[in-house]
């Protein structure tokens, strides 16, 4: 893949990845998938909280 795909691709790849990951867990498991659903699923809500707080310099 080309380093202009992966800039502009590669967040958004990553975040749509972890929250697979987190309802796979979270429908498969009890326990330590618990733990693993909860913060793959975090990441993403932290991120985008971090995101729409930053302050932006116009």
């Amino acid at each position: 893949m080309s380093p202009a795909f992966m800039r502009l691709w590669g967040a958004p790849i990553l975040l749509g990845v972890l929250t697979a990951i987190g309802l796979v867990a979270a429908l498969l498991g009890d326990g330590l998938l618990d733990y693993v659903s909860a913060v793959a699923l975090a990441i993403p809500v932290a991120l985008g909280t971090w995101h729409s707080l930053r302050r932006q310099d116009c």
